[in-house]
């Protein structure tokens, strides 16, 4: 009886730990996507963390930076409004933030709203995985799509929009520096 009670117990704090990080992770990302993140704000990611979304795919922090600095350069607002948060324990220290969101962007005076899932997968307390769903829909990647030569097609045409704006961006260099 006894290690069932342990279990039950652990897995009670594991569910309270991944709660707490949430709780820590989320103010972050609101700024990542508000276009106001600071060098600090990109801590929250394990250094060879990747982000993607429709339009680029990020590896390591430093492009991940160029990929949410570009956000104020591209757009004159940007911010998630409305949002609820679900946290998932997948295996011992590691945990699955999902964001159900809308997002709001401002591009040459035309309001852009966008329904989005934002997945983010955590490690030893660090993201290691960030994921937007627009329309909550999976990212077009070769294992996606009925042809694969398409999406490895979609997947080079995301890393060369990646490239050029972690080129443009300064090569992830944070604007206080």
């Amino acid at each position: 009886m006894e290690p069932i009670r342990e279990r039950a117990a652990k897995e009670l704090m594991d569910g309270k730990v991944l709660k707490k990080l949430s709780e820590e992770i989320i103010p972050h990302i609101l700024k990542l996507y508000g276009g106001s993140a600071t060098a600090q704000d990109f801590q929250i990611y394990a250094p060879n963390a990747t982000f993607e979304d429709p339009l680029m795919c990020a590896n390591g922090v430093k492009q991940i930076k160029s990929a949410f600095y570009s956000l104020g350069k591209v757009f004159s607002e940007s911010k998630i409004g409305e949002y609820t948060v679900q946290e998932n324990e997948v295996a011992p220290g590691k945990g699955q933030i999902l964001i159900d969101n809308k997002q709001h962007y401002k591009i040459m005076g035309k309001n852009v709203d966008v329904i989005s899932l934002i997945t983010l997968h955590i490690e030893g307390g660090k993201v290691v995985r960030h994921e937007d769903w627009w329309d909550k829909k999976p990212l077009w990647n070769r294992e996606t799509v009925k042809l694969p030569l398409f999406g490895r097609m979609v997947e080079l045409t995301r890393r060369g929009s990646m490239l050029a704006t972690h080129a443009m961006m300064g090569f992830g260099k944070d604007p206080s520096a």
